[in-house]
């Protein structure tokens, strides 16, 4: 079935290249006459569709996965596609003869619809699976907060047409809460009744305590999927089960709880070949912190260039108010520990501090100059910070660096301190505009300070920085905690 499924959707990509490619063609072109070359393009595109495609999984199961996902990966293959296809006709001599617009116009047709019609027909299959077709069963293998909460993972996205139909929790001899159901003949198991399902029926999952009964009902019900939601210690256990199944033709799927040892959510990555489970590294992925650069170096420059007068004028404010340079000048810690010179507006009054100390501003602090004091309110002070970004030390959003007289102190004494550095520090943050900036003299505020930090490494996103931006811009004017 699956095999046909195939078939088809490759026919349906071949159709609708061609198609596409006569639509653009009609588009363009007022005269049929001059389609010949256009069609015969489309056919050779079509055909390197059939030979790309599969490289890039667009054939590929995607139940249970990440549909944006699937939409960047076909509009990668599709790019790849064409890529090749030019590269051909340019091979051929033959590349003066695609028009431009022609191949604009199909280029953006075929691209959205194949994506289009694949997130339709998958739309069409979660209704499906949410009136209780097209389900894929599977088995649990595990028990306590990890299993469970892949249980309501299950539960709570019934689009992707799974469900857990047996559970064996090892080494638990104990009934489990539920309703006992003497007369199946098989020893240890109970039902457990789980949410109602769309179509009002009870979801109902066998629980096991005895792995061949258990293994029984995998094969009687004929189910193909085994998951291990087990911890790493759980070795004895993932071996029995697989040797249990190791004649049937059962995926095992292992999905291990590493919770407690993880820092942040892990993630399995391929190293030298051999996959890897990240446990405590950076939860950026090195193609996000490249799109993250990118981002930063544009809006760095482009906030230079907008900003300039205002920064001009500042600096002309800063030297007029009291002797002293217009900019301060401090060594901090950026990504992976490396030192950097922070850059702001100075708003202090010239003074020396003993060796090895950094007084943190204070309210009322008489260092701080009238002008300084109205800078580090609308925090203006930080503005030079901009030259840090584009010189690459620093993000636009991240984690605020502070003195290297600070990161030595709270180092040890701010569980998870250090890994505020496994990204570059930002000029703001998440825990800036939740108001956890300017004096940290309790170290309580320092540890909330850097949990809001780790929270922002652990669900970084572009829509999260897009918010921090713009809560900066509001926020930034009217704190409080600044002084």
């Amino acid at each position: 079935m699956r095999d046909l499924q195939g078939l088809f959707a490759r026919l349906g990509d071949v159709a609708l290249i061609i198609a596409t490619a006569a639509l653009a063609s009609h588009l363009r072109f007022a005269e049929w006459g001059q389609r010949g070359f256009t069609d015969g393009f489309a056919f050779f595109t079509a055909a390197f569709a059939l030979v790309l495609f599969p490289v890039f999984g667009v054939y590929e199961s995607w139940r249970g996965r990440s549909k944006r996902v699937l939409a960047g990966q076909v509009a990668l293959a599709w790019f790849v596609v064409q890529g090749c296809a030019l590269t051909a006709m340019f091979s051929l001599r033959q590349i003066d003869l695609v028009s431009r617009l022609w191949f604009v116009y199909w280029s953006a047709l075929a691209g959205s619809l194949l994506i289009a019609y694949r997130l339709v027909a998958h739309a069409v299959l979660a209704r499906l699976r949410h009136a209780g077709m097209n389900l894929h069963q599977v088995a649990l293998v595990g028990g306590g907060p990890h299993c469970d909460a892949i249980l309501r993972r299950i539960e709570a996205a019934p689009g992707t047409g799974f469900r857990a139909s047996a559970i064996y929790t090892p080494g638990n001899d104990t009934a489990a809460p539920g309703h006992d159901m003497p007369g199946f003949g098989m020893p240890g198991f109970d039902l457990l009744y789980g949410d109602r399902s769309s179509r009002g029926e009870e979801a109902r999952a066998v629980r096991f305590h005895d792995l061949e009964a258990f293994a029984k009902h995998v094969r009687n019900a004929d189910l193909h999927e085994v998951w291990l939601a087990l911890p790493l210690s759980e070795e004895p256990t993932i071996l029995r089960v697989i040797g249990e199944f190791r004649n049937d033709l059962v995926n095992i799927r292992f999905m291990p709880d590493v919770r407690s040892l993880a820092l942040f959510d892990s993630g399995v990555i391929d190293l030298i070949g051999v996959p890897a489970i990240n446990l405590v590294a950076s939860p950026l992925s090195p193609s996000a912190m490249l799109k993250k650069d990118v981002f930063d170096r544009v809006f760095a420059a482009c906030a230079l260039v907008g900003l300039a007068p205002l920064l001009l004028a500042i600096a002309i404010a800063v030297k007029l108010s009291s002797h002293g340079p217009v900019l301060f000048k401090q060594k901090r810690k950026g990504a992976d520990g490396r030192v950097f010179t922070i850059y702001k507006f100075r708003s202090m009054r010239v003074h020396r501090e003993a060796p090895g100390v950094v007084q943190q501003a204070v309210r009322h602090d008489p260092r701080v100059t009238k002008l300084g004091a109205f800078l580090r309110r609308t925090s203006l002070d930080e503005l030079p910070q901009f030259f840090n970004v584009l010189c690459g030390d620093m993000s636009v959003v991240g984690p605020r660096p502070h003195a290297l007289e600070h990161d030595d102190l709270y180092q040890k004494v701010v569980a998870g301190y250090i890994h505020r550095y496994r990204i570059k520090p930002g000029i703001t943050g998440w825990a800036q505009i939740n108001g956890y900036r300017g004096e940290t003299d309790r170290i309580e505020k320092m540890e909330r300070r850097v949990a809001h930090d780790l929270y922002y490494l652990g669900n970084w996103s572009f829509a999260l920085d897009m918010r921090i931006i713009a809560a900066t811009v509001v926020k930034g004017l009217v704190n409080s905690n600044a002084y």
